[in-house]
């Protein structure tokens, strides 16, 4: 058998030892060969037998100069056979501060160390918009990015380009937790009283009917892209199964549910139920009004001349309202947290409470969209009062 190890002599006259060692194949089936240059026959082999165990055992990392930057922009077109557009879209607005810090870094030379300053600096100095840029970035979005980049450098490892996830255990610290907690200002969800405010103030709106779907826990692209056909106003069913949301604030995108969970029936309460007749029936006023110039695209949330309305102009048509009735403003999308923290504490099941939201999990819709506030408690503020001295109505007359 020939020797393996070739002796080199260079050109100052140093002796180095050289092998080439196969490496196995690439993604499209080319054969792969390494070449080991050291300064002694033993390293050189030593190195060559450390290649060949590893290919045998099934965990040789091949040398190569993929930089971050570039893996995450094939993550992001793997990505896309799993996830909607829109959400492409959000993933890479995440990790665009990765791609301006770190993208440059090659994949296999990447650091935890490096990982965690990067993560540091962002919380530190993230901010680009709505506010003072070069600010501090919220916890809550620099953990977005760090679900984000874990899943890609875990694909990488699968993919045996790295031997390990070097973000596997990268975290924000303590410290800027408790900063942003104290610091940061979280909107509330609307109070019960406030969502009633609302809705009496809407009783002569146009939009009266859209508004109170988003007022039973329908996000705004569901509400925005519910057809006529969905809606069986004999029996007040209604089928969620189209959505309408947009691209960047911009462009509108109709497709599916979200999920499988997010296609569901749900039944219309009464005041929700008796709008969209009235609303329907106006509409077929104000095609009739509009002759020629109606177009009718069959959707429930339209203009006067039948064109759907977008998610954009639905939650500017709810802010105006908002405004001229004094109240907060939140978001459509927050309003939703309200309806459904309002179930949960007057003893909707768990499992309804998360069917009526779209969600498999009823540990997810409980944890991310149940607000208690204290006028919540107040049934278990009675029931201490009880606890304590009996019947509180008892004791407040002997005060």
């Amino acid at each position: 058998m020939p020797d393996p190890v070739k002796k080199i002599t260079l050109q100052n006259g140093a002796v180095r030892y050289r092998t080439v060692v196969d490496a196995g194949r690439d993604e499209n089936g080319k054969r792969v060969q390494l070449t080991i240059t050291k300064d002694t026959r033993k390293e050189v082999l030593a190195e060559r037998a450390r290649i060949v165990a590893e290919r045998s055992a099934g965990t040789f990392i091949a040398p190569n100069k993929i930089t971050l930057g570039e893996w995450l922009d094939q993550w992001l077109e793997y990505k896309q056979r799993d996830v909607e557009e829109t959400t492409i879209r959000t993933y890479r607005l995440a990790l665009v501060h990765i791609y301006d810090r770190l993208g440059h870094v090659r994949l296999q030379e990447l650091t935890e160390d490096q990982l965690q300053a990067c993560i540091d600096e962002i919380v530190a100095t993230g901010r680009r918009k709505g506010g003072q840029p070069g600010t501090r970035l919220a916890v809550s979005t620099v953990g977005g990015i760090m679900v984000r980049l874990r899943e890609a450098l875990g694909r990488a490892v699968v993919r045996k380009l790295i031997p390990v996830n070097p973000a596997q255990f990268v975290r924000v610290s303590l410290a800027d937790k408790k900063t942003d907690k104290r610091d940061r200002d979280k909107p509330k969800p609307w109070t019960v009283d406030e969502v009633q405010t609302f809705i009496r103030g809407l009783e002569q709106d146009r939009l009266y009917a859209p508004l109170l779907l988003s007022l039973m826990g329908l996000r705004p692209a569901e509400v925005c892209g519910q057809r006529w056909t969905d809606i069986d106003l004999q029996l007040g069913v209604l089928d969620m199964t189209n959505t309408r949301t947009m691209i960047g604030n911009v462009k509108v995108l109709e497709k599916d549910a979200k999920t499988a969970a997010g296609e569901r029936a749900l039944p219309l309460p009464q005041w929700p139920w008796e709008a969209l007749k009235k609303f329907k029936a106006q509409q077929a006023r104000e095609k009739l009004a509009a002759g020629e110039g109606y177009t009718d695209t069959g959707y429930v949330v339209v203009d006067e001349l039948g064109m759907p309305l977008n998610t954009r102009q639905l939650r500017e048509h709810a802010y105006r309202t908002m405004r001229r009735l004094g109240l907060r403003q939140v978001r459509l999308y927050d309003a939703r947290h309200s309806c459904l923290t309002y179930l949960a504490v007057n003893g909707v099941p768990d499992v309804v409470l998360a069917a009526w939201a779209g969600h498999t999990n009823a540990n997810f819709t409980k944890r991310k969209y149940v607000h208690v506030a204290p006028e919540d408690m107040r049934a278990a503020a009675a029931a201490w009062d009880v606890f304590h001295g009996g019947d509180p109505k008892a004791s407040g007359e002997k005060m």
